[in-house]
């Protein structure tokens, strides 16, 4: 299984051409351009936000395989033919790191429940499942279809992001209505802090078994600066 990392800088839509799915698994060929330069088999392409690993490339489409993991986690089951995808190629040392690093592993679908106007912006309110909300900060990141966003502001079940009318024409969700669901890709870093703020290690040289806490606190996180 070949992993890529991301920015959320989208660098194209493309085009589903063709999609089999049965349920468990699907294959999926994309019309595109951009992702395909210097492509070749076996790389790593986030289609709305999802890690696909390219099994055929071909003058202006690569093919892709998906597992069951990914079938139940992400929208690609809706998919159908001529539906827009954003796509991504996977970093090199060399790629600007523009947006936040997305690891192309989608944690949940979530809902679009509101569309509104602000001047030239669109907000849009998404509600994603309860237990994914302790990741989202107001002013923090997240990946909407592997679109690098900012949160703009929260409620218990839902946050919202802002979109200015370049951002709206480069990326899916400025093109989809209330009721789409989106894929949601929580910023990574909440994940590691919590697992290492609430885990605990066994010492494997404790003749005792003691269990020892982690060095890394809510306390030791403030006086450095998070």
């Amino acid at each position: 299984m070949v992993v890529g990392i991301f920015t959320g800088l989208i660098e194209e839509i493309g085009e589903v051409m063709s999609i089999k799915n049965d349920r468990t698994s699907l294959k999926i060929k994309i019309k595109c351009q951009k992702v395909l330069k210097n492509s070749k088999v076996g790389d790593s392409i986030a289609t709305n936000g999802t890690c696909l690993t390219a099994i055929e490339i071909g003058s202006n489409y690569f093919v892709a395989d998906c597992m069951h993991e990914t079938v139940k986690r992400t929208n690609l089951k809706h998919l159908k033919n001529g539906n827009k995808v954003n796509l991504e190629k996977s970093i090199t040392l060399s790629t600007p790191l523009g947006g936040h690093l997305v690891t192309g592993d989608v944690d949940t679908e979530g809902t679009i429940i509101n569309i509104s106007k602000d001047g030239i912006a669109k907000i849009y309110e998404i509600k994603i499942d309860k237990k994914y909300m302790k990741y989202i900060v107001e002013k923090g990141r997240v990946a909407i279809d592997g679109a690098s966003l900012t949160i703009m502001e929260l409620s218990p079940e839902t946050f919202s992001v802002s979109l200015i009318p370049h951002t709206q024409d480069m990326i899916i969700l400025g093109n989809k209505n209330i009721s789409d669901l989106v894929n949601i890709e929580v910023d990574l870093i909440g994940k590691y802090v919590e697992k290492l703020l609430f885990s605990e290690t066994k010492s494997e040289n404790n003749t005792n078994d003691m269990n020892i806490k982690s060095g890394i606190s809510a306390e030791f996180l403030l006086k450095n600066g998070f």
